[in-house]
């Protein structure tokens, strides 16, 4: 069985019943106050609720987005594991993406892997304990047209994206520089990458 033909049989048979936002993200942590602190200046966040054990905080109009259990007789995470990758967060122009990592740089706050995708423009993140984190933007202004990059020949030849120079992409934006500009594949190119650790 083919994959469209999985697809087909999972959706074909009955009405699509699906949920309608993605409500928060539990963490277990090892060193709780120090993920807390890390999430609360990436996203400008808000201590919603905290005891001995767990920790909500919200950045916008859900009670809360993430929730941190301290749990510090766990073993730290390995990358040699399956399971979650990483999360991605949108933001709604490019130029949002870039002021976030220029407040983020001055805190220590650096993306380990900076790359267009040719669908987004994407910085990634690894908070305390090793968990991968996206901010990104998409890079067409019709979802039409970001899933059909899928079908074309550059996605054939490079499905990762080309690396770039966030400092130079931000300098681009602050002198005037349209988001088609900033979002077109190759802008402030530093060549191909294998991705974060």
């Amino acid at each position: 069985m083919t994959a469209l033909q999985r697809e087909d049989s999972m959706t074909s048979t009955r009405e699509r019943i699906v949920p309608f936002k993605m409500a928060h993200v539990v963490f277990q942590c090892t060193d709780r106050q120090k993920m807390v602190d890390w999430y609360r200046q990436l996203f400008q966040a808000e201590l919603v609720f905290e005891d001995q054990v767990l920790t909500f905080l919200a950045y916008d109009d859900e009670h809360h987005r993430l929730a941190f259990f301290n749990s510090p007789h766990l073993p730290g995470k390995s990358i040699e594991i399956a399971g979650l990758h990483h999360i991605a967060y949108s933001y709604r122009v490019i130029g949002e993406l870039l002021s976030t990592y220029e407040r983020l740089k001055p805190l220590g706050i650096l993306p380990v892997w900076t790359i267009n995708h040719g669908p987004t423009t994407s910085l990634y993140y690894c908070d305390p304990e090793g968990n991968n984190i996206e901010l990104q933007v998409d890079n067409f202004p019709d979802q039409s047209d970001a899933a059909a990059y899928f079908e074309t020949e550059a996605f054939a030849n490079n499905p990762i994206g080309v690396e770039f120079d966030p400092d130079a992409l931000s300098a681009m934006w602050r002198d005037g520089a349209s988001d088609a500009e900033l979002c077109a594949i190759g802008t402030c190119a530093t060549g191909e990458s294998n991705g974060p650790k």
